[in-house]
């Protein structure tokens, strides 16, 4: 199955040079002071880009992890395991499920200060036989350090699993073009603020307006001042392989890393609120990162 986000390309993807012309664009105010002059790799601060700095966004790749819900003491520290360590439930086989938006971290993306990120969301609906590919797009204002004031976000309602199970694909756009901000405010009209409910039946609207949501993503990371920041593909099934994903209801962690997280170092805290370290509550996740939750669909 193909990424829907193929064409897609994160500024992790681009080489030095491209991403000294993209932070100049962006008067990206940590490396370049917002300068309009001339800025090469080879300049003042001597050596390649890697030599003199390694933001979070320079990863173009993703370590997932995953939070059980809470059934006892609401206060205790929660684990959190690697997806591939989860037991799948196989009773969502066939069944529905809701994805919502829990957490979106912005640590560090390029640009600095307040970001609008444009976040899209992409999955396979299970319609009978068929699958007809969804997408949902919001946009978001965060500060650098922080994240969005989003809990439970609304994506998909009564998306469809298939007998494999679903895949589900997460991209966000910093915009920083003037033109494209306006643009953006149309997404947070209260037609896009509750989520793509889907049906059991093909729904004709769809494929138009997928089309239409993917068209808008690729056109914004590919404009002046904009630039593609994140993106994964996560395919959620029922083998409970080592290194798969296990479809189960809970909280799952899209980290934008390189190296690999060591989750058994790390706790989730339900009175901060926070995923911090287990022998250091001061200590929270330095990374950009989204968390969303899969529950079952009810009527």
């Amino acid at each position: 199955m193909f990424s829907l986000f193929r064409d897609i390309k994160v500024i992790g993807e681009y080489k030095d040079p491209e991403i000294a012309v993209k932070l100049k664009q962006m008067k990206d105010p940590e490396v370049f002071g917002g300068a309009e002059a001339d800025i090469t790799l080879e300049g003042k601060r001597g050596g390649l880009i890697e030599d003199w700095f390694n933001p979070p966004w320079k990863y173009a790749s993703h370590k997932f992890g995953y939070i059980a819900p809470q059934k006892s003491d609401f206060n205790q520290p929660q684990i959190i395991q690697y997806t591939g360590a989860v037991k799948p439930d196989r009773t969502l086989r066939n069944a529905r499920i809701n994805i919502r938006l829990d957490r979106l971290h912005i640590e560090k993306y390029p640009g600095g200060g307040t970001h609008n990120v444009l976040v899209t969301f992409a999955a396979r609906n299970q319609i009978a036989e068929t699958q007809e590919s969804v997408s949902f797009s919001q946009t978001y204002r965060v500060n650098e350090g922080q994240s969005a004031g989003i809990v439970g976000y609304p994506i998909f309602i009564g998306l469809n699993v298939g007998s494999q199970g679903v895949a589900f694909e997460c991209s966000t756009v910093n915009v920083k073009n003037e033109e494209d901000q306006a643009i953006l405010s149309a997404l947070e009209s209260s037609p896009f603020k509750s989520g793509l409910k889907l049906l059991t039946t093909a729904q004709p609207a769809i494929a138009p307006f997928t089309e239409i949501t993917l068209g808008v993503v690729k056109l914004m990371a590919q404009r002046y001042e904009n630039v593609a920041v994140q993106k994964f593909y996560l395919g959620l099934d029922f083998d409970q392989a080592a290194l798969g994903a296990s479809l189960v209801e809970g909280n799952y962690i899209a980290v934008q890393a390189d190296d690999e997280i060591n989750w058994s170092e790390w706790v989730y805290k339900p009175d901060m609120g926070a995923i911090v370290k287990k022998e250091d509550d001061s200590a929270t996740l330095s990374y950009n990162y989204v968390i969303f939750r899969v529950s079952r669909y009810e009527e």
